[in-house]
């Protein structure tokens, strides 16, 4: 059965965010308009309130009703928070908050945890993965929703939350007594080496932290020996636009144009590379997929049109959309689109969402969408499209899931199996540890008796490669946390020898975009 997990501190928006600062209002109408409008809608409120079936309140009616409503008259991505929404977006941005530090999701009726984060309370407490909560101190989970328990599970830093757990292999509730404490969700895995000399960091997601964490993770890694580096921007759904810019720039020069914001009721606003690169010249490959958005396409757009990254992957995901959050009253907040994203050489990033549901666009099945009336220039003189996200400069897409890879995470048979294994042994593994054949062979009859899985002993033998990696990784998360595991999938990814192979492509287009840039200046090219 598959399970859709939820963090115990917010899910990710797709956005790129501004505070309502220096923001003006512009009048959308004439006063006698808008006091009609409001009167009829006081009229309707009235009559529904009055002779409603059921008791009507005012949550419902306008928080998750009239609201919302509204807004979906005007785009895809402005959004009404109530308090509680609210509070989670603004701990997903600070990249912080208090509790016990690990992800949970529903499965069959219960509430499981889907990933105990690196070093927190909880995984030092050692809460696994799989577990199934069944009680928070006093309180049983039995009738309550995922962020129900989430809420009991957070709390002020010091305070101590005793959690009971149900446990795959062991026959008796597990008791922990767990001490919140203040927990980081790193926005940037730790770089290292991919190959000699190529360096690889993945950035999940913008927030307050992540150019810093940038910054401190290639200089742990020795960025002055860094002689190609790949930028893993793939299913990143975007974050604070600050951020962004703040990425992007650590690759351009000072001054270099990352993004500027256009709307109706703010003036074009540019905004440029602070620092800049420190003379960092090495090629980048920026990996991009249909999930890649927001402040993900403005790095990747900027590094394309500057010439300074090669795009490789899917057409992003198009979403341009300035959204500004105003804090309401009652602790709630709108965030409401505002102005339009454009990349240094002019072109729109945002698709067209008319014409359409916003089912339809937010699934994205067309991946060669782009305006060909909206045509603009690299640096070096490339040709670019606007209108439909940043399209690659050499595409590459995930091969799809074959059948028995497709019956396996079905049946989440990687995750029962290393559930039920870690129930009887301890969460250790030795340094470099890989599945060898007697373990694959205990998972071969794990799918056979105990997940009761569909599929051919020759399905088997062909993707024994992809299990043996899907089993590493599986084994990692719990025994070492999130990160090795992302690095274990990373590492036997065949994207990676496509971005290695990439590297010389991207090296040449920064060569050349110097060239050009040196004769337009009236000086001779530098071989």
């Amino acid at each position: 059965m598959l399970f859709i997990p939820t963090l115990v501190i917010a899910s990710s928006i797709v956005g790129g965010f501004f505070g309502p600062e220096g923001v003006s209002a512009a009048n959308v109408g004439t006063d006698d308009d808008i006091r009609a409008s409001l009167k009829t809608f006081t009229k309707v409120y009235d009559l529904v309130e009055q002779n409603f079936a059921e008791k009507v309140t005012a949550d419902k009616a306008v928080y998750n009703g009239a609201i919302p409503g509204m807004l979906r008259t005007l785009d895809p991505h402005s959004n009404f928070f109530d308090p509680r929404a609210f509070t989670l977006l603004k701990e997903d941005q600070k990249g912080h908050y208090y509790g016990v530090g690990m992800q949970v999701g529903p499965r069959n009726g219960k509430t499981i945890v889907i990933q105990p984060f690196t070093s927190s309370p909880a995984m030092k407490a050692g809460i696994h993965r799989g577990d199934t909560i069944a009680q928070v101190n006093d309180k049983k989970t039995d009738g309550l929703n995922t962020s129900e328990i989430a809420d009991l599970l957070k709390g002020p830093r010091g305070t101590q939350v005793q959690i009971t757990v149900a446990r795959e292999g062991v026959d008796h509730p597990l008791v922990f007594n767990v001490t919140r404490d203040q927990i980081e969700r790193s926005s940037v895995n730790e770089p290292f080496w991919i190959k000699p000399g190529i360096a690889y960091v993945d950035i999940n997601q913008f927030t307050e932290t992540t150019s810093a964490e940038l910054d401190k993770g290639l200089k742990a890694l020795g960025e002055q020996n860094i002689k190609g580096l790949i930028l893993d921007l793939r299913d990143n759904p975007g974050g604070l636009l600050n951020e962004g810019v703040e990425v992007a720039g650590h690759f351009l020069k000072k001054g270099d144009q990352v993004v500027s914001a256009r709307g109706r009721a703010t003036m074009e606003k540019p905004f440029l590379a602070r620092r800049g690169n420190g003379g960092r010249d090495y090629p980048v490959v920026v990996l991009v997929n249909r999930y890649s958005a927001s402040a993900a396409e403005i790095v990747a757009g900027a590094l394309q049109d500057h010439d300074r990254g090669w795009i490789l992957g899917e057409n992003t995901f198009g979403k341009g959309l300035v959204q500004t959050v105003f804090p309401l009253s009652e602790n709630a907040g709108l965030a409401l689109t505002t102005a339009h994203y454009y990349t240094p050489s002019g072109r729109l990033i945002q698709r067209d969402y008319t014409n359409q549901s916003f089912l339809d666009y937010y699934y994205h099945k067309n991946l060669e969408t782009k305006n060909m009336s909206d045509v603009k220039m690299t640096d070096s003189g490339r040709t670019v499209y606007g209108g439909g996200g940043i399209s690659p400069d050499e595409k590459y897409s995930k091969a799809k899931l074959n059948k028995f890879q497709m019956e396996v995470l079905r049946k989440s048979a990687f995750f029962d199996f290393v559930a039920r294994y870690f129930g009887e042994h301890p969460a250790k593994l030795q340094p470099g540890w890989s599945p060898d054949h007697a373990f694959v062979e205990e998972f071969h009859q794990f799918l056979l008796k105990q997940a009761k899985a569909d599929f051919t002993e020759a399905e088997f033998t062909e993707n024994i490669d992809w299990t043996r990696t899907q089993l590493k990784a599986e084994m990692f998360r719990t025994a070492f946390g999130q990160e090795a595991a992302d690095k274990a999938l990373a590492e036997a990814d065949p994207m990676m020898d496509k971005a290695v192979d990439a590297m010389p492509k991207a090296k040449a287009l920064l060569e050349n975009a110097k060239k050009v840039l040196a004769q337009r200046m009236g000086r001779p090219g530098q071989e």
